[in-house]
């Protein structure tokens, strides 16, 4: 019996009691505002419905999973606005309500998977306006305006602040791929394993809705295999192969000095800390060359950078290396796997991964060239053991 009931469980992923909190919240807020907003509404007409059930399903996608591609902006607003339009006409034109109802959802999901705004609440919408009774049917196709667009638009506009307030980011998008170099090649992650081609093929002959988004579907698998090469990767961690004898800059350097400590080093990259030794940011050689204008041959905040810099609420440009560094920094801890490195560096599109211990301060800076040599070094010495 007991095992009959575990299989019944659905195999979800675990979610910390932290998102769980979370995504109640933010239901509880959601319903309440939009509630709030529907009584001052119907203040001007007692006819009207506050706050209709379908929206406590459309909560549930908003808020819970705000990645899916169920839960997206047009999702809910196209949804719920063509499955009310279908259910009043399903409603007007066919006297009997089952048959009508029947109709009404059918048209519904067919309409939604057309204009990809599929949102399953909407199947409820679609319902309401059939079987609603008396209230809803005197409404006619003003029940598209109101209660459904506008309790969705205030569902909405609830979930857009909430779950951005909140650390996730919504509308829902992919992480950014490395930048795009202007080359044909894929980026270094997509060499690896599958091709993105491969995936697209397999989807199409899947032929099935997936409550999953396509890329994010391809980058939990990128991730998947980057993880597996980790646990068959040999036992170096970063402390074993970083470069320990760094040389920084203070975010007061300026421009003119800390491009010619590169230049005269042969370094491609400074990292930038604090008086504590806390590593703030890091320069480029890719920052020189975007960020400041070359006068005479020496780097100036130009106009350009300095509107970009007032729109970021950043100091005013004082020609230092605060002006152009990149901040906040990646990095990575002395004791971390070199695996996770390359994930880091193939996943980003990095080129330089300072190295920090827990208080925070610079131990070393890893580059990719250091991890090609140990990855080649350790080959070497496992085809030697064999």
């Amino acid at each position: 019996m007991l095992s009959t009931l575990r299989r019944m469980l659905p195999d979800t992923q675990f979610v910390s009691k932290r998102e769980r909190l979370r995504a109640s919240s933010g239901a509880l807020l959601g319903i309440l505002v939009t509630g709030l907003v529907g009584s001052l509404t119907i203040g001007l007409d007692p006819a009207l419905p506050a706050l209709i059930a379908p929206m406590g399903a459309s909560a549930v996608l908003l808020f819970a999973v705000p990645a899916s591609p169920l839960a997206q902006p047009w999702s809910i607003l196209g949804g719920n606005t063509v499955a009310a339009i279908v259910g009043v006409s399903a409603g007007l034109l066919l006297p009997d309500p089952f048959v009508a109802a029947a109709l009404a959802i059918s048209i519904a999901i067919g309409s939604m998977m057309t204009l990809r705004c599929l949102h399953p609440p909407s199947g409820a919408i679609a319902l309401t306006a059939v079987l609603g009774g008396p209230a809803i049917h005197d409404l006619g196709y003003a029940f598209v305006i109101w209660p459904v667009l506008g309790n969705s638009l205030a569902l909405l506009a609830l979930a857009l602040i909430f779950n951005n307030v909140t650390g996730r980011r919504y509308p829902h998008r992919v992480k950014l791929a490395p930048v795009d170099n202007g080359t044909k090649d894929p980026a270094p992650i997509q060499r690896i394993g599958f091709s993105s081609e491969d995936l697209d093929e397999v989807l199409k002959e899947y032929d099935e809705f997936l409550d999953i988004d396509r890329d994010d579907l391809e980058a939990i698998l990128r991730r998947t295999e980057l993880r597996s090469y980790r646990r068959r990767a040999g036992d170096l961690v970063c402390a074993d192969i970083m470069t320990r004898d760094v040389v920084a800059v203070s975010p007061d350097e300026t421009l003119r000095n800390a491009h010619e400590i590169m230049r005269s080093r042969h370094l491609k990259a400074l990292p930038v800390t604090n008086d504590a030794a806390e590593i703030v940011g890091i320069v480029t050689q890719t920052d020189f060359l975007d960020k400041p204008d070359w006068l005479r041959g020496e780097p100036t905040i130009g106009f350009r950078h300095r509107l970009r810099l007032i729109a970021q609420g950043a100091p005013a440009a004082n020609g230092t290396v605060n002006d152009i560094m990149t901040s906040p920094v990646k990095t990575i801890r002395p004791d971390a796997s070199l695996s996770d490195a390359i994930i880091m560096f193939a996943e980003q599109g990095l080129h330089y991964l300072p190295v920090v211990r827990e208080n925070h301060k610079m131990a070393g800076i890893l580059s990719q060239s250091d991890v090609l040599i140990a990855t080649l070094e350790a080959a070497a010495k496992e085809n030697i053991r064999q």
